[in-house]
């Protein structure tokens, strides 16, 4: 074989594959957009209960940090500057 024959084999070749991938990505998105849409439509939406949320949250304006949180990271950062050496800011 000469080498123009092996560079059409291997050029038919990478074709061959890249198509192969390309068809099975289309079909796998189309399948997840599909499922996608018939779950949304038979699931059931969350009911939200205002009455379970705890008293001790503290609400920013991005989220809510519980109480506890706050206080445990305010504890490990005053430990941190005690270790450090580090002024109060």
């Amino acid at each position: 074989m000469d080498i123009t024959s092996l560079l059409l084999e291997a050029a038919n070749l990478m074709l061959t594959g890249m198509v192969v991938v390309f068809v099975f990505l289309l079909l796998l998105i189309s399948v997840v957009k599909l499922m996608s849409s018939v779950l949304a439509k038979y699931a059931e939406d969350p009911v939200t209960n205002n009455k379970t949320k705890t008293q001790n949250t503290i609400t920013t304006k991005s989220s809510t940090v519980p109480a506890a949180h706050l206080a445990a990271i305010t504890g490990a950062i005053h430990q941190y500057r005690q270790q450090h050496g580090h002024k109060k800011s």
